[in-house]
C-alpha cells in the first residue's frame, strides 16, 4: 500500500492512500494548497478515482474541485453532507481501491456528516472526530456533544489497540497515534460518562 500523510495549509492534514499494482488512488480532505498533492499522484503515475471528504467543513474540501477537473475522479461524502458529491455513503460501505478496502465509520459530532476511514483494518483516518490528545469541537454548526461521546466511546475506543490514528488536523506537532495509545493519553477520553465527557471539553482548547 502507498500511503502518504500530506501537510497542508496551517494544520490541515490531507492523505494520499493506493494500491501500487493497480496505480488506484484516494485522496482524502484536500484542503488548502494541492499542489503537492498532484505531484505525488503524477510521480507516483496514480490514477485517482475517489475524493472522499472526511466532513464538509471548506478546511477540509477546498482543493476538491480542483483535483476532481484535474483527475476526473468521484467524489465521496456521507449522506448527510451539505456537498454536492458523487457517492453518498454510510455506516460499514466499503469503499475498494483495488486491493485495499475502506470502509466508512459514521461519527457524528464534530459535525452531522462526519465520518472516519478504516483503511484495510489497520489505519484509522479520522478526520476531526479524534485528533492525537484531543478531539474535535462540538460548537460549531452541525456539532452535538452527545452524538461525539457515542462516536468514540461506542465505536472508535472498541477498534484494536493497534490500530493507527491519522487526523484531520496536527496537534502539538504530532500528526499520528494509535487507538491504545490515545485510550491512555488523550485526556478527554478519561471520562467515564457523558457528564464527566462535557466537563473534559470545557476544560480544552480543541
Amino acid at each position: 500500500m502507498f500511503f502518504k500523510q500530506v501537510k497542508m495549509h496551517g494544520d490541515n492534514l490531507s492523505y494520499v492512500i493506493a494500491d501500487e499494482k493497480t496505480k488506484e488512488a484516494v485522496v482524502v480532505d484536500p484542503g488548502f494548497g494541492i499542489e503537492e498533492i498532484e505531484n505525488l499522484l503524477n510521480q507516483e503515475s496514480l490514477k485517482l478515482v475517489y475524493l472522499i471528504n472526511t466532513h464538509d467543513h471548506v478546511d477540509h474540501v477546498v482543493g476538491e474541485d480542483a483535483l476532481k477537473l484535474r483527475f476526473r475522479a468521484n467524489t465521496v461524502s456521507h449522506g448527510l453532507s451539505n456537498l454536492a458529491t458523487d457517492v453518498r455513503v454510510d455506516e460499514g460501505d466499503v469503499l475498494q481501491v483495488g486491493s485495499i478496502a475502506i470502509r466508512v465509520l459514521y461519527t457524528p459530532g464534530h459535525t452531522e456528516d462526519s465520518i472516519c476511514l478504516l483503511v484495510d483494518g489497520t489505519k484509522l483516518l479520522s478526520g476531526d472526530t479524534l485528533l492525537v490528545g484531543s478531539i474535535g469541537k462540538t460548537g460549531l454548526a452541525g456539532g452535538d456533544a452527545r452524538k461525539l461521546y457515542g462516536s468514540l466511546f461506542g465505536k472508535l475506543l472498541k477498534l484494536s489497540d493497534d490500530v493507527e490514528v491519522y487526523p484531520g488536523h496536527e496537534r502539538g506537532g504530532k500528526t499520528s497515534s494509535t487507538v491504545g495509545e490515545e485510550k491512555r493519553a488523550n485526556r478527554v477520553l478519561q471520562a467515564r460518562s457523558f457528564e464527566e465527557f462535557v466537563e473534559l471539553i470545557k476544560q480544552t482548547s480543541a
